[in-house]
């Protein structure tokens, strides 16, 4: 990873690489910037999850490979076990597991709980411990059926983002939505980046609708 780090860097002149440099960049926070941070779920808090369906999951595993993961359910999917607790249901995925691997190595976590129709965030930061308590993971349970386990992230900061990027990206305007045919299908896209060389296009296409197929049983067992 440093190799390419230091491959990427050597194509630019003006490279940003201290502290001192950003805070000359950027000045320093206000303290209500500062203060926003309550380290705890509040009565907001605990609304704002309430109402999320929606969050992003950020690791890093011991050797620094980042990933990101979206996690998604009802309203309310992530419980708060107390005002220092969340827990996470991992449901059904692709096994590709990487988030969770991360955490295995590295238990530091980042959430972004985003709620539809609204242009703040609640921002999460703490660590993560893989759970399978049979009372929790029955608590988590959806249509009968419970999560492989559960992520159960201590906070040690927590509080609301502004609305400033989803003003920016217009993000709930219905008016920027794309058409959904103007870009391919995942079974496309995922086909195309596995087809090897030699393959005719009868062939590939064959394997496309097939793909298709399989995403469209996917998408009909949620849990």
């Amino acid at each position: 990873m440093a190799v390419t780090g230091e491959r990427v860097a050597a194509r630019f002149q003006a490279v940003v690489g201290s502290k001192t440099e950003l805070r000359e960049l950027y000045g320093e926070p206000s303290a209500r910037a500062l203060e926003k941070d309550i380290g705890r779920l509040d009565e907001h808090c605990r609304e704002f999850l309430a109402r999320s369906p929606f969050m992003l999951l950020g690791t890093s595993g011991a050797g620094g490979r980042c990933d990101v993961s979206p996690k998604g359910d009802g309203p309310g999917f992530v419980l708060a076990l107390d005002d220092k607790t969340l827990a996470i249901p991992d449901r059904l995925g692709n096994r590709r597991l990487d988030s969770l691997q991360n955490i295995v190595e590295n238990p530091h976590v980042g959430l972004l709980f985003v709620i539809p129709g609204m242009n703040e965030t609640l921002r999460v930061n703490g660590s993560a411990l893989l759970v399978r308590d049979e009372e929790l993971l029955e608590r988590l349970a959806v249509e009968g059926k419970r999560p492989n386990l559960a992520i159960v992230v201590s906070i040690e900061e927590c509080y609301l983002h502004c609305a400033k990027s989803f003003l920016r990206s217009g993000l709930w305007d219905h008016e920027k939505f794309i058409d959904r045919s103007t870009f391919p299908s995942l079974a496309r896209i995922i086909e195309d980046h596995r087809r090897r060389p030699g393959t005719s296009d009868q062939e590939h296409e064959r394997t496309v609708v097939e793909r298709e197929e399989q995403v469209a049983e996917a998408y009909r067992c949620l849990y």
